[in-house]
This record gives C-alpha cells, sequence and structure tokens, in this order.
C-alpha cells in the first residue's frame, strides 16, 4: 500500500481541495495518508510554508501549484507501479 504525506494546515481551503481531490482517487490507488500540520514542526513551517498543500509520495512531490486531479492520478499510479 502506499504511503502519501500530505502537508497542510489548519483552515486552508486549497488544502481541504487538495484532500478531497486524494480521497477521490484512493478507490483506484489505496494508499495510506498522513496528515502533517506544518505548524506543528518548525522544519516543515520553514521547508514548505509557501507550497502548501503540499503532497509526497516514495519521494515524488507536488506542491499547490503542480496539485490538480490529473498530476495527482499520475503520481499515484507512478507510485503504484514502481
Amino acid at each position: 500500500m502506499l504511503h502519501v504525506i500530505f502537508y497542510t494546515k489548519e483552515v486552508c481551503s486549497l488544502c481541504d481541495d487538495a484532500k478531497a481531490l486524494l480521497l477521490m482517487l484512493e478507490n483506484d490507488y489505496p494508499f495510506q495518508l498522513e496528515e502533517r500540520d506544518i505548524y506543528t514542526n518548525d522544519e516543515w513551517l520553514e521547508k514548505y510554508q509557501i507550497l502548501i498543500p503540499f503532497v509526497e509520495v516514495n519521494g515524488n512531490t507536488l506542491n499547490c501549484e503542480e496539485l490538480n486531479i490529473d498530476s495527482l492520478e499520475e503520481l499515484l499510479r507512478d507510485a503504484s507501479q514502481s
């Protein structure tokens, strides 16, 4: 099963939208979702503050500007085949 790391924060409509897209793909590409609030870790806050929502799967990533249903599906499909 894939392990998806989802960097997020509270009260973030883009994050809510990205999570909804992820959950739409869960049946086709089963994964375990690990949500990480960037405000709980200084390193995450510094690294991802302007990039969230940010998704990481098997070392491959998508930031807020790259995230859409097609890019998420491609990321999950590629990860599930490797």
